[in-house]
């Protein structure tokens, strides 16, 4: 089948953007990191028109869902590229790269915001992990999460360099809060989580229903909210 792939493109930061279709001729059940590897594997690589172009730039690590960076807009939507297959997507496939996060090159961003967020949270163990064999099952979920960005860049509240954390540190703090035995560190971390978290969210809950890995993002929130609001373990 003959698609289309239609690809947002700019050299790097400041620079102008444009867009470039390439024609790509595959199965429905290929992904769009199939259809992106194999348009880069052309030498030359020549867009409709004919005019040759450099190679698409974009991040794939483990190409299978697992890794989250292969993130990026298809079809205005973020979606992993490796999970996007093209039969879903129509003959036209327009890729662009996620909006909430500077720009690297064409399809590529920098989300280092994200880590720079559960920093400035505390989300990380100061103590001996304390484990309840009763919430295995929702810490296994929390550790999920691929720090794709997908949920902040469909979140209406989310910027880089904001105060607001979103829904990837909420679901990150369901560890901590559960297992931190560190009692001055757990407070701190419950009040950092209120400033950057719990007090900007709109409950929009677009986060949930576009997580790729299909985690309960919503449980998962509330009962951060309740360990670190109500100071509930749970």
């Amino acid at each position: 089948m003959n698609f289309v792939i239609r690809v947002k493109r700019a050299a790097g930061p400041g620079a102008p953007a444009f867009w470039q279709e390439f024609a790509y001729e595959g199965d429905e059940s290929e992904s769009v990191a199939a259809a992106l590897r194999e348009l880069n594997a052309r030498a030359p690589l020549t867009d409709l028109n004919g005019r040759e172009a450099p190679p698409i730039r974009w991040e794939c690590g483990c190409a299978c869902g697992k890794c989250g960076a292969c993130a990026m807009r298809v079809n205005g939507l973020p979606m992993l590229a490796c999970k996007a297959f093209l039969g879903s997507l129509g003959r036209t496939v327009t890729l662009e790269p996620l909006s909430k996060f500077p720009l690297v090159a064409d399809l590529g961003v920098d989300r280092g915001a994200i880590f720079a967020q559960l920093k400035k949270i505390h989300l990380w163990l100061s103590g001996k992990a304390v484990m309840h064999e009763k919430t295995h099952e929702l810490r296994f979920q929390s550790a999920r999460c691929l720090m794709c960005g997908c949920c902040l860049e469909i979140c209406p509240n989310f910027r880089a360099g904001g105060d607001f954390a979103g829904a990837l540190a909420a679901v990150g703090a369901y560890r901590i809060f559960n297992q931190e035995s560190d009692a001055a560190h757990r407070a701190e971390a419950a009040k950092q989580y209120v400033r950057r978290y719990y007090s900007g969210c709109g409950t929009s809950l677009a986060c949930r229903d576009i997580c790729p890995a299909g985690i309960p993002v919503d449980e998962l929130i509330s009962r951060s909210n309740a360990a670190a609001v109500w100071r509930r373990r749970s």
